[in-house]
């Protein structure tokens, strides 16, 4: 039996793979636990999801690329955060450490490599993160979802993984989706999603157009928490906060969706064959890894992108015509992509890798 600690947190990407493969652990008869920082959703994920996972909160900082005085601040608690995973690490003694990335897994990182605990790490995103890019100095090997990913890496530590999707994803009931949202069984289906938190601004040029949008689509608008329009009353469109257990229902009837290009949604969209219209976060939102990830799904020929700041009304209604032109060979390029391990390959690789010289 090997005993595996678990970290990673920030964003739902960086848990995601996570909840997928401690139960895979569990069933194969090991034990695990999970080091993440005190607040974050990492946190919040783990202890509502796998309520029978010990949870170990450590101190943490954030990694900033632009020069300012929390930096300095954040120095001494990735230092205690070091102090804090070295203590939790020798009291547990696992056999090896699974890094999803973001800040919180670097002082983990770390301090497993002071104890001489091997160390795998995971990079969702086509570019790797500044974490990963810290943590990988200090780990045996590091995993990606994209295969393009390996030009930024050294050979001798980087393997190509492909995309780890949820078991249940093609197990949607459209009926239960039909049902949720009382739409015609004849009439295609637009699934708009701004990310964890919503877009206003993809949630206003969604409403802007939404006459325009309707006469070809019924729409399910997932707008993010407390931005759904109660005045919008209209046949064939439904708003949700967000969605949880029902959403392999919604995807089983969704024919085309938008939505912003985190990894791990993506290769969801990919996994089920619905052609996308990208909208990545902007670089006054993020450090530009979901444009390169809406620019590789593009040159692959999944669907289409649009930079945020030159979204309009105009080129939303022209990329979406230009998916329903070219839909079954949108399709057909979709039906190439093979996934590469299981979650049980994955895991295995995971054991062998770090376990073996």
């Amino acid at each position: 039996m090997t005993k595996i600690a678990y970290t990673g947190g920030g964003t739902v990407g960086h848990v995601s793979v996570n909840l997928s493969l401690i139960p895979t652990s569990i069933e194969k008869g090991h034990e695990a636990f999970y080091i993440g920082s005190k607040h974050g959703i990492e946190r919040e994920m783990i202890e509502s999801q796998l309520p029978n996972i010990q949870y170990y909160p450590i101190s943490s900082g954030k990694l900033r690329r632009y020069l300012s005085f929390e930096n300095a601040k954040d120095v001494f608690k990735v230092l205690k955060g070091i102090l804090d995973a070295r203590k939790i690490l020798t009291k547990q003694k696992p056999d090896l450490l699974f890094s999803k990335g973001g800040f919180v897994s670097v002082p983990v990182v770390i301090a497993a490599r002071s104890l001489k605990i091997p160390t795998i790490i995971h990079e969702s995103d086509l570019t790797p993160g500044l974490a990963n890019k810290i943590s990988l100095k200090f780990a045996k090997k590091i995993y990606t979802t994209f295969e393009d990913t390996l030009e930024y890496l050294p050979k001798d530590k980087a393997d190509f993984v492909g995309a780890t999707v949820r078991e249940d994803l093609k197990q949607g009931n459209k009926e239960r989706g039909y049902q949720l949202t009382d739409f015609d069984k004849n009439k295609k289906v637009l699934l708009v999603m701004g990310g964890s938190l919503g877009s206003k601004k993809l949630n206003n040029i969604i409403r802007q157009n939404i006459e325009a949008l309707l006469h070809d689509y019924q729409i399910i608008h997932l707008t993010g928490k407390g931005l759904v329009d109660d005045s919008i009353n209209k046949k064939g469109y439904v708003q949700f906060e967000f969605v949880k257990d029902d959403l392999t229902d919604l995807l089983a009837i969704t024919n085309t969706v938008i939505s912003r290009s985190g990894s791990n949604a993506i290769y969801e969209f990919l996994t089920l064959r619905i052609p996308m219209l990208l909208i990545p976060l902007g670089l006054d939102q993020s450090r530009g890894d979901q444009i390169d990830n809406a620019k590789n799904f593009e040159s692959k020929g999944y669907g289409r992108h649009i930079p945020e700041d030159q979204l309009t009304e105009v080129n939303l209604l022209q990329e979406l015509n230009d998916i329903e032109l070219h839909r079954e060979s949108i399709i057909k390029q979709m039906e190439t992509y093979q996934e590469s391990y299981t979650k049980e390959d994955l895991f295995d690789k995971i054991i062998h890798d770090a376990l073996n010289k």
